[in-house]
């Protein structure tokens, strides 16, 4: 069988967040244990596997390491770039997933997903958070649907400055921790993150689109437009282009296939 490695959010090799994408050739699914498993090999924060689907064309699904999740925006951009590297979709992508029909708009050079906002609410902060983070005080929210925590630093230097205790963060209770700021003025960005998910088998994300369906509402609001440059500051670096449109946030980048190979077993 066919795996790719994909470098989505980004422009270049060896840039944005790494997944694996499996183009499944039968219409049935295989053993979830099997999934996990090439999953657990592979050892991309997600790997994505895809088949034709039957309440949208193509169905998807997403395992990082340890588990399945519900949503992911970097292995689904990956995804919709295989298929076209395919010549499977031309124009357009529907996917059904765990978090309903997602479609994928694809043009010459970018890829828009169509993804739920998840708007970011109050809520009470976890015992050991910011010490966890080795910050101070800040504000925290949970990030809508995706059972992340939604931390707002004070400036970019205090989200790049970053070095969390991961055994901590680990034994909160959540999918992750995202951590944000407004960017510097001198930056060509809107704001910037980091997204920590050490109890999904994620230490750090490179580039997390499911986060920015979060991140897209709340900077719209705070900044007072829809249509904004996030970058997420890890180590690859990514960027994402995000436009809020109320209950929808659309994401936009860029993929490059670094691996094509063949799976053995």
């Amino acid at each position: 069988m066919r795996i790719r490695v994909v470098d989505a959010f980004a422009d270049r090799p060896f840039a944005g967040n790494p997944a694996g994408v499996c183009v499944l050739p039968d219409a049935v699914w295989p053993e979830d244990a099997w999934m996990q498993s090439v999953a657990a090999e592979m050892q991309h924060a997600e790997t994505a596997f895809v088949k034709p689907g039957a309440g949208a064309e193509w169905a998807l699904r997403w395992f990082t390491p340890v588990l399945e999740v519900d949503l992911c925006g970097h292995a689904t951009l990956a995804t919709a770039h295989v298929l076209r590297s395919d010549g499977l979709v031309t124009g357009k992508a529907t996917f059904e997933t765990r978090s309903g029909v997602l479609t994928a708009t694809l043009d010459d050079h970018w890829i828009t997903l169509d993804f739920p906002a998840n708007r970011p609410a109050p809520t009470t902060t976890p015992d050991g958070l910011t010490d966890a983070l080795g910050v101070g005080d800040a504000e925290v929210l949970e990030a809508g649907g995706l059972n992340d925590l939604f931390v707002v630093l004070a400036d970019e230097a205090a989200v790049r400055a970053l070095t969390p205790d991961l055994g901590r963060l680990k034994t909160i209770d959540r999918r992750g921790t995202i951590v944000t700021a407004v960017a510097d003025a001198s930056t060509p960005y809107d704001f910037v993150s980091r997204f920590f998910a050490p109890a999904s088998g994620i230490p750090e994300d490179p580039v997390t689109g499911s986060a920015h369906t979060a991140l897209a509402p709340y900077w719209a609001e705070r900044l007072g437009r829809d249509e904004l440059v996030g970058y997420q500051a890890s180590a690859r670096g990514g960027v994402v282009r995000v436009s809020s449109a109320g209950d929808r946030v659309h994401l936009k980048g860029q993929a490059i296939t670094t691996l094509d190979g063949e799976l053995l077993v």
